[in-house]
């Protein structure tokens, strides 16, 4: 069962936000297209929370402009902005059954008796919690719980659905299994969603296209495929992923783990130098190995094979990577 599709366009133009005299967004601008899953990624203190807390409305800005489907919410007070959020705590009524968790929106709008009924009941199918109506927060799992409070966000039929780091209390497990749900409730939905998560593999996953942060602005905006293959600089190829930056007779090159290759196979690559291993470790789908050359740290992973299973701390390898594999990087 599925909601009408849900979702407005969102533009925010030149934000800036201080606490005191520390600017915590600084001419912030970015464009998330109706039903998109955009991620807002980036270290703690990078102003991710911030600006949803300003989409939001719990935070004001000191300058710039929200629009949520063309229009400005910047005077729109928070009760009145048709947003649905999610937290990473849940923040369920602990007296309320789950049915009447997810009524409660609808009932703060004084919507008729049997058009709540009808929603609540597809809000709960779509979330597969139909069977688990009557029951009270305390009787349900940390996933299950994070599943009412989606229902309960959707159920409004938001222009957009706000998510902070909604998973961040659920084991790996759980989390992977909750990320799979997200999926496709988007997919069913196709809600406009902004989501702040620190985790890159997450946000990989999860996002049709990703904000990356840092110091309260957004460093580079891409598809997660296009962000990782094509980051802008050292800072993004450094955070999003793993990343080997080779110091080679030409300057230094970035490229990643996985495109690069040792023994034989890069003996054939463009581009080769020696190196000395410092560890090999067996990660189930093959080897990670940490070599060292030039002072500088390089990770290779490596398919299994009898010539990488055979290398030893303290040899000296070949490394290569061919030129097509280079990430080239603007200046940070």
């Amino acid at each position: 069962m599925t909601i009408p599709a849900l979702g407005k366009a969102v533009s925010i133009r030149t934000l800036d936000k201080h606490y005191g005299r520390t600017k915590a967004l600084d001419g912030v601008s970015l464009e998330i297209a109706a039903g998109e899953f955009c991620t807002l990624l980036g270290a703690s203190g990078s102003g991710k929370t911030t600006l949803l807390k300003t989409i939001a409305g719990f935070e004001s800005y000191d300058a710039g402009a929200i629009l949520v489907g063309g229009a400005d919410i910047g005077p729109i007070p928070v009760s009145k902005r048709n947003i649905g959020m999610v937290f990473q705590n849940y923040a369920l009524f602990p007296h309320m059954s789950v049915r009447r968790n997810v009524a409660f929106g609808l009932e703060m709008r004084r919507l008729a008796k049997r058009e709540v009924e009808a929603r609540v009941e597809e809000a709960l199918a779509l979330v597969d919690l139909a069977a688990l109506a009557e029951r009270q927060p305390r009787q349900l799992s940390g996933g299950q719980q994070q599943r009412v409070a989606l229902a309960r966000a959707l159920v409004i039929r938001p222009d957009i659905l706000l998510m902070d780091e909604p998973l961040g209390a659920l084991d790996k497990n759980l989390r992977q299994s909750i990320q799979l749900e997200l999926k496709r409730l988007h997919a069913a939905v196709g809600a406009t969603v902004v989501y702040v998560t620190h985790d890159q593999e997450e946000a990989l996953f999860l996002s049709d296209r990703i904000a990356l942060m840092d110091k309260g602005r957004i460093v580079q905006t891409a598809s997660p495929q296009e962000l990782y293959a094509k980051p802008a600089n050292r800072f993004v190829a450094s955070f999003l992923g793993e990343c080997n930056f080779i110091a080679m007779e030409a300057g230094e090159v970035a490229v990643r783990p996985e495109k690069t290759r040792l023994g034989e196979q890069a003996r054939v690559c463009d581009r080769m130098i020696q190196a000395e291993i410092l560890s090999v470790i067996f990660i189930g789908r093959g080897y990670r190995i940490l070599l060292s050359a030039g002072g500088r740290e390089i990770m290779a992973l490596a398919e299994g094979s009898d010539e990488i299973a055979a290398l030893k701390p303290g040899q000296s390898v070949a490394v290569g990577f061919d030129q097509s594999d280079v990430m080239p990087l603007a200046a940070a």
